[in-house]
């Protein structure tokens, strides 16, 4: 005999909740993760050519070409650090909410495997994969 599953109001299984308990360490580190990544963010302007206070404009190609270089790949690492910043800070939002764990999209439950990896996950991999396919 099949288990009977209770819909939500939207018409989509019931999901089962991750116990307040174990979202604790959780919280804990992904907050750790959050001030690690917001120290490095401020640590990178310092290795930012463009903001280091060079003022002599009369440098040669190859020193303008090495600080446009290291210009471009420092704001390529703030942007990333920047995108999982935001996304550790809705990780966070969703555990005071109670809907850690369930994916965004769908609405299912996120395997806990990836959440082991990847705390900050809010969606479950088939609508990360569909969400890539997109790009």
């Amino acid at each position: 005999m099949a288990k009977k599953v209770t819909k939500n109001s939207d018409n989509r299984p019931a999901v089962i909740r991750i116990p307040a308990k174990l979202l604790s360490p959780i919280g804990e580190l992904l907050i750790g993760q959050l001030q690690s990544l917001e120290r490095r963010r401020k640590g990178l302007d310092s290795d930012d050519p463009f903001i280091s206070g060079r003022e002599d404009s009369l440098a040669s190609p190859d020193t303008n070409a090495s600080e446009q270089f290291g210009h471009a790949r420092i704001e390529a690492v703030k942007k990333e650090i920047d995108r999982r910043i935001i996304q550790m800070r809705k990780a966070l939002a969703r555990i005071k909410v109670g809907s850690y764990g369930i994916c965004e999209e769908c609405g299912q439950m996120i395997d806990t495997d990836r959440l082991m990896v990847f705390a900050e996950a809010t969606l479950c991999v088939n609508c990360e994969k569909k969400k890539e396919k997109r790009r």
